[in-house]
């Protein structure tokens, strides 16, 4: 995927971003064009090389149906895992590593529920406000809604499932 200037795009485990500019520099030898991204929610200056984006796991922001297959996910009920808290934190922290937004949709669903059961460790509180800030801000920069109202959406779906 090729991204212009003012572009958003999504870097695993960062967020949204915005495209700042293209710069080269030369490593090793060889000139490489470098994407140079601002990451929204911490003000973060990311350079993801061009060649190298897609396997970085760099991508578009969700689409409308990818939106809708958010909502989907947060509406149904979580899988108990009975597994141990570390075992389980270990898992969700690979499904926040992809990227991927059904899985970090996934990850918000599960913690959030399991919070309403029981007490979550620290870590776990942290990767639980990690998630749903990834969600908010995603659905926020694809649809073009402030945070605060897609927020609100969420609240409202979670707690229908409460």
């Amino acid at each position: 995927m090729e991204f212009k200037v003012g572009d958003k795009a999504v870097f695993p485990a960062h967020g949204v971003g915005v495209v700042k500019s293209v710069e080269s520099r030369d490593i090793g030898g060889s000139k490489q064009d470098f994407y140079v991204l601002h990451i929204v929610s911490s003000g973060a200056r990311l350079m993801v090389p061009v060649t190298g984006c897609s396997r970085a796991g760099m991508r578009g922001l969700v689409s409308d149906e990818g939106i809708k297959g958010i909502y989907n996910i947060l509406k149904t009920r979580m899988k108990i895992n009975r597994t141990t808290w570390n075992r389980r934190f270990r898992e969700y922290n690979d499904k926040l590593r992809t990227g991927a937004v059904n899985d970090v949709a996934e990850v918000y669903r599960d913690l959030h529920y399991l919070k309403s059961d029981k007490d979550l460790s620290w870590g776990e509180k942290r990767m639980l406000e990690r998630a749903r800030e990834l969600v908010v801000s995603e659905i926020s920069a694809a649809s073009d809604r402030k945070a605060v109202e897609v927020e609100e959406e969420i609240d409202q779906v979670l707690l229908q499932q409460a």
